[in-house]
């Protein structure tokens, strides 16, 4: 799967993912010398470099190039947002590095990918992608949760809101409302919200995710065989169950 970002340090490189989940300094975060990164465990030499972006002092861009001095620099830098240190320390190191990428949460450590910051490209290996679409569908403050069977091909046992696969020739609006009538009964209206699409990863599968709210009017489901059961769930209730990935956000979202 193959996502277009921004060039910032040209160059190609292909290796395995180590990623971040909170920006980086540089300063305090690396070892020059070694490559051993202090803020989990890991090593980024001859790594895809992946974090949301970075911070701190601006030596962190003379640290990158001891670290291309030591032959333990990382293979290439990914950020969604490129800021001067990092993108300086990669320039003067002959680091690849792009930025403008969707969202870190496209990788997970371990995966193979190539970067082409000459193009301003990123193409992960042996990625299944789907969209998908994910309704609250409210009444009271509350909206249905959907309890998954133990069989389910994805997130087995989970509790989800209303969600499923966009199919070919539909629009997300058009699927969100056919998932809800099919999988609850419920007709509804037009969206009273949405919000912009999250990536979400289980294992070797990507789902581009399109959240919507949607009022019940007032009706109860009858659930079709694709789930177990259903509850009417608060934000608060929903923190106590075991959940679709990113659940809570879009409730609290839309609800909170």
């Amino acid at each position: 799967m193959k996502f277009q970002g921004r060039s910032i340090s040209v160059g190609k490189a292909k290796g395995e993912v180590i990623k971040l989940d909170e920006p980086l300094s540089f300063l305090g975060g690396v070892d020059g010398s070694t490559g051993e990164l202090r803020v989990k465990e890991g090593n980024v030499s001859g790594k895809i470099l992946v974090f949301p972006k970075g911070k701190g002092s601006t030596v962190g861009s003379f640290v990158m190039y001891d670290l291309m001095v030591h032959g333990k620099a990382p293979a290439a830098v990914i950020n969604e947002s490129a800021e001067t240190i990092v993108a300086t320390g990669a320039v003067i190191s002959s680091i690849p590095m792009i930025d403008k990428i969707p969202s870190v949460r496209l990788f997970e450590d371990g995966d193979i990918v190539t970067v082409d910051g000459n193009e301003g490209t990123v193409e992960i290996e042996g990625i299944i992608y789907k969209e998908v679409v994910s309704s609250v569908v409210s009444k009271d403050g509350k909206c249905i949760l959907e309890k998954r069977f133990d069989t389910s091909h994805s997130y087995p046992g989970c509790w989800s809101l209303v969600a499923g696969k966009i199919e070919e020739g539909e629009t997300p609006v058009q699927a969100a409302k056919r998932e809800i009538l099919e999988e609850t009964g419920i007709e509804v209206g037009e969206p009273l919200g949405q919000m912009d699409p999250l990536y979400v990863r289980e294992g070797k599968v990507l789902f581009k995710v399109y959240p919507f709210h949607f009022d019940s009017k007032g009706k109860e489901p009858v659930l079709n065989e694709e789930n177990e059961k259903y509850i009417w769930a608060s934000i608060e209730d929903a923190k106590g169950l075991k959940t679709v990935s990113d659940t809570v956000l879009v409730m609290t979202h839309f609800l909170g």
